[in-house]
């Protein structure tokens, strides 16, 4: 069952790399969802995969270049969430210079898109199981908006779609 709005995110634990060593980043830290979300407003978008052609160049870039009037609408921060380790988020996150900007949380296992009720399966593809594309505002823990694609369209989980929701 999907997520709705008015629901609590469920607790789950998500993966960041918060550093860079000489080649690659860090080991990842947990993030624990309920605790990093309480008494914050927070964006959190889901795409498919790192290094693919939509997430890569438009989903991410699009946030990143939207910051500032992300921000400027009252939101503390905001995550992209990808079926990835948190190594590869890291990486992915510094060479599209979201990095330090958006939070790149890996979800190696799939943990918190399936209990979201948004997990792809996308196994015949060779890619197994992802994350649909999505967005959420999240205040204090409580989805305020969703917006889940349809199909392979980017049409409402944009940078774009979620200002016009925060006006």
């Amino acid at each position: 069952m999907t997520i709705e709005i008015g629901s609590k995110l469920p607790a789950a634990t998500l993966y960041e790399s918060v550093a860079f060593g000489e080649a690659c980043p860090l080991s990842p830290e947990k993030v624990d969802v309920l605790a990093a979300t309480k008494g914050k407003k927070i964006v959190i978008f889901g795409l498919p995969g790192a290094y693919t052609p939509t997430c890569s160049a438009k989903h991410v870039p699009g946030y990143v270049e939207q910051l500032g009037a992300l921000k400027a609408r009252g939101v503390d921060e905001v995550w992209c969430v990808s079926v990835n380790d948190g190594f590869v988020m890291a990486a992915w996150g510094k060479e599209l210079g979201a990095f330090g900007k958006v939070r790149m949380l890996g979800d190696g296992s799939a943990d918190f898109v399936k209990k979201l009720g948004l997990e792809l399966d996308l196994v015949a593809a060779g890619m197994g199981v992802r994350s649909q594309r999505f967005s959420m505002l999240v205040d204090d823990g409580v989805v305020k908006s969703l917006n889940v694609e349809k199909g392979n369209k980017f049409e409402v989980s944009d940078a774009g779609t979620m200002l016009a929701q925060l006006s």
